[in-house]
């Protein structure tokens, strides 16, 4: 059986290589082609092109490079039609990949989707694209299934593979000092961490982190550490840390980084629900492209931008967007999660998010929903 898998992001790259994972136990001689990074790639999987080469992210950033974006489309196709899958296995990143289910659709070739994009923030009326193209969804957000069968969609709720990968990390007790796993402890003197995660593309690292930086010096009891991407060199962030040289860097590290601090700096994504299941007080980020900025505020449908907040259907962690994300804004909401009253209404917010989310088992429930359409 050969199936063809495509994940754009850092996120789908870690989802995607425990979904091979799963795959592989279930069907030891299973040849998999993929999209994504250098996890897939560690969990058996041909790579055929890095998600570093694919990250784009706003309207104006994919207009600017639309011309590569076309160009990776196209030799998308090609290379499915020369691999000749069984089935095609999308992970996230809705821009390029419902271009290329409806594509496939024509070619007749079955069309999994896993991780479904996040229609219900903007962009619903795509589900009707998802019904005409995609064969099985299969969803990981407890209110999706509800959410897509207005559309006529039967979605299969198979649960979040996060905690799949901390329960497989060893990440539920989760302590107030953990010594970090791989880390000379030289580089973690025992000073209360605070940790950055300004996120994984180099144009919102760009954006982000500056303003987190600008906070630091306003906390002189904690030392500041960014959980730097894998997939940006050292000497990019190294250009915003010459006037902080006691803010330290470690890159590919991020839940050893999150499981040594006592609060997080965190941009909106995936990393704020990486970071609420491992206990840690945050205040989600983010600042974009103007222009992008104004038009994703007509469009974005949703309360909130944090995973956390839409999931819990209420405003449990702070959110700081665009202007409101300031020197000012920042020392205020980092002040207010370090005290010992909103640590706690924090941790019982993150126990009821767990519940939400149901069991393990979401990577092997995916695999074998995948096995059974290819079959």
């Amino acid at each position: 059986m050969r199936l063809y898998l495509i994940a754009g992001e850092a996120s789908g790259d870690l989802h995607g290589s425990n979904l091979l994972k799963a795959l592989y136990a279930q069907k030891p001689d299973l040849s998999c082609r993929a999209w994504g990074g250098d996890m897939m790639q560690s969990a058996g999987a041909t790579l055929v092109k890095h998600y570093r080469e694919l990250a784009y992210m706003g309207f104006v950033e994919v207009a600017k490079n639309l011309r590569t974006i076309l160009r990776n489309i196209a030799f998308c196709k090609r290379d499915i039609l020369d691999f000749q899958p069984d089935a095609l296995v999308l992970i996230d990143y809705p821009g390029f990949n419902l271009r290329i289910a409806r594509w496939a659709k024509t070619q007749g070739i079955p069309v999994i989707y896993y991780i479904s994009p996040q229609l219900w923030a903007w962009h619903a009326s795509r589900a009707y694209a998802i019904r005409r193209d995609v064969d099985k969804l299969l969803v990981i957000l407890p209110f999706e299934q509800d959410f897509f069968r207005k559309y006529g969609i039967e979605a299969e709720f198979v649960g979040h593979p996060l905690l799949d990968e901390f329960e497989k990390l060893g990440y539920w007790d989760i302590g107030d000092s953990v010594p970090l796993p791989n880390i000379p402890i030289s580089q973690f003197p025992n000073i209360p961490t605070i940790a950055l995660l300004p996120g994984s593309r180099k144009q919102e690292v760009g954006r982000i982190l500056p303003r987190m930086l600008e906070v630091t010096e306003d906390f002189p009891d904690y030392q500041f550490v960014i959980a730097g991407a894998s997939s940006l060199p050292e000497e990019y962030y190294q250009t915003f840390l010459a006037k902080y040289p006691n803010v330290r860097l470690l890159r590919g590290q991020t839940y050893e980084v999150l499981r040594h601090s006592k609060a997080a700096l965190v941009k909106s994504g995936t990393s704020t629900l990486e970071t609420a299941l491992l206990d840690v007080p945050q205040v989600v980020c983010y600042a974009g492209n103007w222009l992008s900025y104004k038009i994703a505020k007509q469009l974005v449908k949703v309360k909130y931008i944090s995973l956390v907040n839409l999931i819990m259907d209420r405003p449990m962690v702070r959110e700081l967007i665009q202007d409101e994300l300031n020197k000012e804004n920042l020392k205020a909401a980092l002040t207010e999660i370090l005290t010992p009253e909103k640590t706690a209404e924090l941790r019982a917010g993150y126990a009821e998010l767990r519940k939400l989310l149901g069991g393990g088992g979401a990577s092997e429930r995916a695999a074998a929903a995948i096995l059974k359409v290819a079959s």
